[in-house]
């Protein structure tokens, strides 16, 4: 395989204005993530960005950001815009979507993704999910679940479904998190069908691929990546990134 990472990212926010530029501790949040795509060595890291604010941020970075219609209506739409630019003769056959808002995703979790497509090959599209930690979770409707058909390693799982609702009975609940890396033709397939159905009714959108027939596997990972959504998030990130910094001196 030959992957590409690609990070979508926009100014537009409904619950914080401009989070691809947020500071966290002197360095764009969207910088962050791209410096953890890149330590992943796993292909070319680029953004896809839908202002141009956020290129000029990414590269003084020395990163590689591609500039498309901020009107784009998901970031599945704006990699794919950027992937043709970046790659119009198909080389890449892998794309990695790593959201521009968990600046300090793993590594290893974006080579994950990548690894799974290759343990799988009847795999279209890979994610992560993680065990939920806290009980109160099964009952949060902003977070969604995995329901996986699970491999006998207990580390990855076929996807059956995604949802919003409350999960009950023994064993862990899956918490799924959106970072993807889809086959290439499985990108073009799934950002040229309109929502579908059940997309529409959960608000999920990797429900419209199972409703293509398409095959979701999930990697389980220990930790679940801080993301941000909302200035309490940012102030979390902050703080962690403050931590971070003191356990080096």
């Amino acid at each position: 395989m030959t992957p590409i990472v690609l990070i979508p990212a926009r100014m537009a926010a409904t619950r914080l204005p401009g989070k691809p530029l947020a500071d966290i501790e002197g360095v764009p949040m969207i910088v962050r993530v791209l410096r953890q795509a890149q330590a992943a060595g796993i292909g070319p890291v680029a953004v896809a960005a839908g202002d141009p604010e956020i290129v000029a941020a990414v590269e003084a970075a020395g990163g590689r950001a591609v500039l498309t219609d901020p009107d784009l209506p998901s970031g599945s739409d704006r990699i794919l815009r950027a992937l043709e630019v970046l790659d119009p003769q198909g080389h890449h056959d892998v794309v990695i979507n790593l959201q521009g808002d968990i600046p300090f995703v793993a590594p290893q979790v974006v080579a994950d993704c990548a690894d799974l497509l290759a343990k799988e090959p009847g795999c279209d599209i890979s994610t992560i999910v993680v065990a939920d930690s806290d009980i109160a979770e099964r009952s949060n409707p902003d977070i969604p679940k995995a329901v996986l058909a699970m491999a006998p390693d207990g580390r990855r799982g076929r996807a059956l479904y995604f949802t919003r609702s409350t999960l009950y009975g023994d064993g862990p609940v899956w918490l799924h998190h959106g970072v993807y890396g889809y086959r290439r033709e499985a990108l073009v397939r799934f950002t040229a069908a309109p929502p579908s159905p059940l997309e529409q009714r959960e608000r999920l959108e990797q429900l419209r691929a199972l409703e293509l027939g398409m095959t979701i596997w999930a990697a389980v990972i220990d930790a679940a990546p801080i993301s941000v959504d909302n200035p309490a998030d940012l102030e979390r990130a902050r703080g962690h990134a403050r931590a971070m910094t003191e356990g080096l001196r």
